[in-house]
């Protein structure tokens, strides 16, 4: 059974190779090196109840994370978080992807959130479709802004207003 809960610092190398992973053979993150565990903990250390990481959990297997991070240092933002979200190889397409979130929109929202961001490369048809499902709207498509494996991409900005369908 899998159970979705908040990250742990015991939860830094999973989600660390889960990342490294994505940055290096993916589009899911326009990041291009990959990070180290001292730069995953400063990120984590930045998390908190408004803005958590969750993961998902099976028979002591991270199979994937979801957070959501301060859009914003800038105090009239506070209200408003981007939302990430990655899977390990091999746990893809088994619909993880819309319990891990399910479970972090209900945690944003909990905390008093009223919007939640998203950016993604063109090519990433899946997490599209998967933030359409959740009441997500596209709101704009920034031109060729991101480059990854030689390649300039659109990055697609998509919205959650909650308390709107």
């Amino acid at each position: 059974m899998t159970v979705i809960r908040e990250a742990e610092i015991r939860d830094l190398v999973p989600i660390t190779e889960i990342y490294n992973e994505a940055i290096l053979n993916t589009t899911a993150t326009l990041d291009t090196k990959a990070k180290s565990i001292e730069e995953q903990k400063n990120w984590l250390r930045k998390h908190n109840h408004r803005c958590p990481v969750i993961v998902a959990e099976e028979k002591g297997v991270i199979m994937g994370w979801a957070s959501l991070s301060s859009w914003s240092d800038k105090e009239g933002y506070s209200y408003t978080a981007e939302v990430s979200l990655y899977i390990k190889k091999g746990y893809r397409g088994e619909g993880l992807g819309k319990k891990l979130t399910e479970a972090i929109l209900q945690r944003g929202k909990e905390a008093g959130l009223h919007t939640i961001i998203a950016r993604m490369v063109e090519d990433s048809r899946t997490s599209i479709h998967i933030l359409e499902d959740f009441g997500f709207t596209h709101v704009g498509i920034m031109k060729e802004s991101g480059k990854k494996f030689g390649k300039f991409f659109d990055v697609y900005i998509m919205q959650k207003i909650f308390g709107r369908k």
